[in-house]
This record gives structure tokens, C-alpha cells and sequence, in this order.
């Protein structure tokens, strides 16, 4: 019998699961997940599992573990301060595929350097130009990006300024030709800049989680999924954190596709922070050939074919208060619920919320409320940010007792992006603990903070609402249209081409939305989703079924969906990918594009087998490194050639190897 460890560590919950053999689930938990000490959640969860089953911590013999936080940090916009290192470029390519947007303001120094499509060196690395940037600017950087031009062809440069910085700061560094052997140098560098943003937060969750594991008595390996679906170590998880984006996501396809054997299905994944929506076609997740897209960000990490909208329970609820009619909108923010931060802080946020209550006009700041997260690296704040932290302290306070003047609000934003700082209002969450769907947390604080907020005024001079109970079923209805949106956009966006216009302007047609309303006049319209929806999420049996209702499809919700990403994490396989290239500089001259440098053949055939054998053994060691077992090796050519003068001449080879093989367990 093999006992496997599944962990998912969300924005709201830590889960866990433990199933059997592979073919049942024996116990199933959730804890609060906890961003000062992510054991503590991660712990909870484990302990709580363990508890039900009756199992032994040695009985374990596999554990693994899914994380949306990378997700979450990269859809509000949050990590590190980074640095960027740009070799070769010109300063006008730092505006190219959002790197700019990507670095938010961080650092970034353009110097001297790279090498040509060839392979050899186009000018001298700026070696000087490094080192001053690195006394000046280096201080208070948690990570640093590093691209060159063509560093996919040698990445030499790459590699010399990762050590002349690890030498002069000791920070982690990414190089952008570890993350993809793809050309396109600033699309590859906003890849390692998010990579470089989220090595600290990655690292924290990573290494409190095999702490946790250890304190428990589970001396089982550990595990982490890729956004791909597949496993990979947690060491290599350290390195990489960039793979870890839309692990929760993959894993909750895979966990969906265990659960439920569905061979044609969307599944749609409702989380505190996101929504997640992804097609199953033929039994298996689609791989995005475009790179992972997060947020407002495209990345050159291979992933699910995913959708991932700021959508969830612990959303932001927002007024529109331009117009007459105004109008509610969630996300793309998470907030704490006014329901959960008062059962940390009962006496302060019931005392604020009656205060509040007693005034006779609604205030700016009515209802919301903030509190710093500890254990986050401080460094580089300015004087404003550091000092708002300081008097926020290690207390919950109301948000207007803090903020003091306009030039705050920024500072508070920043802080908030940095992960420092959690800001508390009005969700979903805290709609449906007034309506009683869920218990969870506190009702009377959820109840308060929504009449406050419905006692606001739109355009028109009227109030949101007449009372909390009216607000909260207009959270709801809202939740259920932006979900049914996200849903519409994602099939849309499987067969735009048949249509030649955008999904969003097809899933927002009034054509369509009558045909959903099933519309009868001169003309009758009907419209549908014609496909299964899966929906998984802790909140999914409350908020699902009425958009299964809206879209008139059929709606599935197993009996584990709250927990599908922790079952997702232990039932796949270990999957490692190596890519590399051949190109043909000149006649009779075949140069493979190695890490330690370009090396020439005189045929083709030969430098595409030295290419396969190099990339085959680096595979092939990574899954056994990852913890495989059993490992098989596929690969799959892509062979450019050009007819010149009757004959076939080679331009390009591509070469994929992915290397395979189920994780090794522990037995007791």
C-alpha cells in the first residue's frame, strides 16, 4: 500500500489530501493559510489529515505540493525588488512585450555585450559598467534578472555576469537562457525578471513546507508541481519558481481529470484570488505553445492552456459610482474578508465597524481595514513607505486611522505590491456568510461592513442598496456574470478563428447575451455552452451552480472539489524538457547551440545526434534528480529546410526531449 501526501497552499486555505494506492482519497482537510509563517497553515492541514485517517507520519510515502501563490503575486502585481541585467540590447527593447511594466519601476541596467544569431561574440561584455551598477544600485534587491542578446546561442555572457553578481551581492540570480532555449530576448527577459520577483516568497513556502514535513515525522520525499501538471523537487522548485506559476491551476486539471475521467470538459477553478479556467480535450490538458500568460504578462514557461482571471471569493468589491445607475465589479485584487480579519481581531474591527455605523454619512474608508504581514525582506522602501509600515505595526487598524494624507494612498498601494501589507474590505466571501451559505468565519462583521457599504451613493444620489442582505445578493449575482464571462471568453477563445472577431467582443455581444436569456420576440434566440463545466474550488457548490444555470449547461461538482488541487499534486508524473538548436552558419559548417558553448560538425546528422545525446542525458538527469523512477525519453524533431537549386538545404533543427517516469516513494 502507498500512502500519497497532496498540499495545495492557495491565497485563503492551505489544503491537504491523502489518498490511497492512488485510486481513493482516505482524508481530506483545509487550514487558513497563513502569509507570516506559512508552516503554520501547511502544518494545520497536514496534522488535521493525518488525524482522520489514522495514519502514521512514516506511513507516507510520497508528498507533493501545489501553490497558487506565484499566480496570485503575479496577477496583483506583488514580489520582490528586483534588478535587471540587459546585455546587447538597446535601451528603446526594455518597452517590448511589457518589460518595462514588468520591472515596475525596478532597477535595470543596459550594457555592452551579446553575441549573434551564430553564436559568437558580438561585442565585449561591459564587465566595469556591471560593477558600478551593482555598488550603487544593488542594495535592498532580492533577485536579479539576467538576458543577453542571442544568450540562447551562447549564453557565456549570461553566465559571467550571474557570477560577477553572486560575487559582489550573493543575491539569486536567473538567467534568461535557463528558462527557455527560445530566441526573442525580451520576451525571455520579463521571464526572468518574474522569475527573479518570486525566488524569495517561492523559497519561504518551499522550505517552511519540507520544515513542516520534517517537525511531523514525514520523511517522505517532497515533490512540487510544475505549471504544467508535472512534478519537479522542491530544490529544483528554488530555482525555478517561474515553473511553479499556474501549479495550483495545473494541478486542479489533473486532480479533476482523477476524479471525475472527463474526456471533453472545461473546468473551471474558483480560488480566493482567481479563477482558472482550462479545457480538457481527449482526456489531457492542453499545452499553451505560446508560453504561460499571467495576468497582464506573457511568459516562455510551458504550461496549461489556461485562463487565469482576478476573479474569486476574497475578491475586491468595487462601486461604479460614475453614471446613474452604478453598478458593482470584482477583483482583479484580493482583500481579506471583513469576516476573517475579525476572528483575528474581534474587539478592534467590531468596535470600528459600530463607529462607522453611528455616523450619519458614509465614509471613504467605512469597513476597510489593514494590517502588515511579518517576515517579508523590507529593503528599499522609501521614507514614506517605511514609515507608513511603522505605524501600521503588528496591528489590525482601521484603514482610516492610518492613511493621512493623499500621498499615502500610493505609498500604501506599494506596499500592498511588495506583499508587506494586507488590506481588508467587502468580498464575496463576506456576501455569502451574510446570506448563510457559509459559516466559516464572522457573520455579524460581514452583515455590518455590508450595510455600510450599501449605505454609499451612486450617481444618481440613491444608496447601493437597502440593506445588507439586498447588497449581498447583488455580490452574488455579479460573481455568477463575471464567472459566466470568463467561461464564455475561454471557449470563445478555442474557435475565435471560425468567428474573425476578439472572444471578449463575442462573449459580451448583446446577440448573445439575449440568446442566453433565452429571448422571444420576432425572433427567437437561444444560446448555450456546449460543453461539461467542472467546477472545483472550496466555494464552488455555493457560487456554480447558478452559473451552470446561466450558461444552460451541465455543471459538475465533485465530491472533492474543494481539495482538487492537493489531489492534482500527488497523482502525476514526474516530466522534465530540454530544447536546444543546430543552425548552419555556413556551408559544410553545423553548430549545436550547447550551455557551454557553440560546437561545430561537419554534417548535419551528427551535430543533431550530439544535440540529442546532450540534451537526452541533461533530461534524463533532471527527472532522476526530481525524484523519478522508471524514466523513459521521447523526442521529437522540428527540421527546417530551404530548396535551393533543385536541392534541399538544412537551415534549422529544433530538438525536444522530454524525459518521463513516476516519482519514487518512500516505504515505511
Amino acid at each position: 500500500m502507498t500512502l500519497l501526501l497532496g498540499v495545495d497552499t492557495g491565497g485563503t486555505y492551505t489544503d491537504a489530501v491523502l489518498i490511497r494506492d492512488e485510486k481513493e482519497v482516505i482524508a481530506s482537510a483545509k487550514s487558513l493559510t497563513t502569509r507570516q509563517d506559512l508552516a503554520i497553515g501547511v502544518g494545520g492541514a497536514i496534522r488535521a489529515v493525518l488525524e482522520q485517517s489514522g495514519v502514521q507520519p512514516q506511513e507516507v510515502s510520497l508528498a507533493a505540493l501545489s501553490t497558487t501563490l506565484a499566480t496570485n503575486a503575479l496577477v496583483e502585481g506583488q514580489g520582490g525588488r528586483v534588478a535587471l541585467i540587459y546585455i546587447g540590447f538597446a535601451e528603446a527593447d526594455l518597452d517590448r512585450h511589457g518589460l518595462r511594466d514588468a520591472l515596475k519601476g525596478d532597477p535595470a541596467l543596459v550594457i555592452g555585450g551579446g553575441h549573434t544569431h551564430a553564436g559568437s561574440e558580438a561585442a565585449p561584455l561591459d564587465v566595469g559598467a556591471l560593477e558600478m551598477f551593482l555598488r550603487t544600485e544593488g542594495q535592498g534587491v532580492t533577485g536579479f534578472a539576467v538576458a543577453g542578446v542571442f544568450a540562447t546561442r551562447n549564453p557565456a555572457h549570461e553566465i559571467e555576469a550571474a557570477r560577477i553578481i553572486h560575487e559582489m551581492t550573493s543575491a539569486p540570480v536567473t538567467c534568461s537562457h535557463q528558462l527557455s532555449a527560445k530566441l526573442n530576448g525580451p520576451k525571455r527577459a520579463v521571464t526572468a525578471v518574474l522569475n527573479a520577483r518570486l525566488i524569495g516568497m517561492i523559497d519561504r513556502l518551499i522550505g517552511r513546507a519540507q520544515d513542516t514535513l520534517r517537525d511531523l515525522g514525514i520523511g517522505a520525499p517532497m515533490m512540487v508541481v510544475r505549471g504544467d501538471g508535472a512534478l519537479m523537487s522542491g530544490e529544483q522548485a528554488r530555482e525555478r519558481p517561474i515553473e511553479t506559476i499556474l501549479s495550483g491551476p495545473a494541478a486542479s486539471i489533473v486532480g479533476a481529470r482523477w476524479m471525475t475521467g472527463a474526456d471533453h470538459a472545461l473546468v473551471s477553478d474558483i480560488g480566493g484570488t482567481t479563477t482558472d479556467v482550462a479545457l480538457i480535450r481527449d482526456g489531457k490538458p492542453a499545452i499553451d505553445p505560446a508560453g504561460a500568460r499571467v495576468g497582464e504578462f506573457r511568459t516562455m514557461v510551458e504550461a496549461v492552456a489556461m485562463r487565469t482571471t482576478g476573479l474569486g471569493g476574497d475578491s475586491q468589491v468595487h462601486l461604479n459610482t460614475s453614471g446613474l445607475s452604478g453598478g458593482l465589479t470584482l477583483g482583479p485584487r484580493r482583500v481579506v474578508p471583513v469576516s476573517l480579519i475579525a476572528t483575528d481581531a474581534p474587539d478592534v474591527v467590531h468596535a470600528a465597524l459600530d463607529e462607522q455605523l453611528r455616523n450619519s454619512t458614509a465614509g471613504e474608508f467605512d469597513g476597510r481595514f489593514v494590517r502588515a504581514v511579518p517576515g517579508v525582506p523590507v529593503a528599499g522602501l522609501s521614507e514614506r513607505e517605511a514609515g507608513l509600515l511603522a505605524r501600521i505595526g503588528m496591528q489590525v487598524h482601521p484603514l482610516g486611522q492610518i492613511l493621512r494624507t493623499r500621498m499615502e494612498h500610493g505609498s500604501l498601494g506599494r506596499l500592498v505590491d511588495r506583499g508587506l501589507v494586507q488590506v481588508s474590505g467587502v468580498t464575496p466571501s463576506d456576501a455569502s456568510h451574510v446570506l448563510g451559505r457559509v459559516e466559516a468565519w464572522d457573520r455579524e462583521a460581514a452583515e455590518k461592513a455590508l450595510t455600510l457599504f450599501a449605505r454609499r451613493r451612486i450617481g444618481s444620489g440613491d444608496m447601493v442598496a437597502k440593506d445588507a442582505e439586498t447588497l449581498a445578493h447583488m455580490i452574488i449575482d455579479q460573481l455568477t456574470e463575471q464567472t459566466a464571462l470568463t467561461l464564455l471568453e475561454s471557449a470563445f477563445a478555442e474557435e475565435a478563428e471560425s468567428f474573425g472577431l476578439p472572444e471578449k467582443d463575442l462573449a459580451r455581444h448583446v446577440l448573445l447575451q439575449k440568446g442566453l436569456a433565452r429571448h422571444r420576440g420576432l425572433l427567437a434566440l437561444d444560446a448555450a455552452l456546449n460543453v461539461d463545466v467542472v467546477g472545483l474550488g472550496a466555494s464552488a457548490p455555493s457560487y456554480y451552480p447558478a452559473v451552470g444555470e446561466r450558461l444552460h449547461c451541465n455543471m459538475i461538482l465533485p465530491q472533492h472539489a474543494g481539495v482538487a488541487n492537493a489531489i492534482g499534486a500527488v497523482v502525476g508524473r514526474v516530466t522534465m524538457r530540454r530544447s536546444g538548436t543546430v543552425t548552419s552558419p555556413a556551408e559544410g559548417k553545423y553548430r549545436v547551440h550547447l550551455e557551454s558553448g557553440p560546437v561545430d560538425f561537419p554534417a548535419s546528422e551528427d551535430a543533431l545526434a550530439a544535440l540529442e545525446a546532450a540534451l537526452a542525458e541533461e533530461a534524463r538527469g533532471a527527472a532522476e534528480e526530481a525524484g523519478a523512477e522508471d524514466v523513459h525519453v521521447h523526442v521529437e524533431r522540428d527540421i527546417r529546410l530551404a530548396q535551393v537549386e533543385s536541392r534541399q538545404v538544412f537551415v534549422e533543427g529544433t530538438l525536444t526531449v522530454e524525459a518521463s517516469g513516476r516519482p519514487r516513494v518512500a516505504h515505511a
